[in-house]
């Protein structure tokens, strides 16, 4: 039986991991999380907040997915809209989910991100 979800896996292009420690832990917030020796060697990076767990791992042909993407629950959504503007991120907002405040953006790579908050 399906007790909860573990991570997400988002891959990224060789020699990213700079730009994505910048993104992830610097401008989002996260924690980096060192790899397992034997997984380190492949690069990529692993981050977390909260419950959240994100894995960035390394693909030589990489494209990133045009739908597919990890939702992200945050909160203080406007402020967190707003510092990934000031940081030169987009942040396009869409309003179809009822119950929740959520809007779209990108990583350093072109992963696509979700970010939502629910409303009361």
């Amino acid at each position: 039986m399906i007790t909860g979800l573990d991570h997400i896996q988002l891959a990224a292009p060789p020699g990213t991991e700079d730009a994505l420690r910048a993104f992830y832990a610097g401008l989002l917030g996260m924690t980096e999380v060192p790899k397992p020796p034997a997984l380190a060697a492949r690069g990529g990076c692993w981050f977390e907040a909260g419950g959240a767990r994100l894995h960035l791992g390394i693909e030589p042909d990489f494209r990133p997915a045009c739908k597919a993407h990890p939702g992200i629950r945050v909160h203080g959504i406007d402020a967190f809209a707003a510092r990934l503007t000031a940081a030169g991120g987009t942040v396009t907002w869409d309003y179809g989910l009822p119950g929740h405040r959520r809007f779209y953006s990108v990583d350093p790579v072109g992963n696509r991100l979700e970010f939502l908050e629910p409303v009361a």
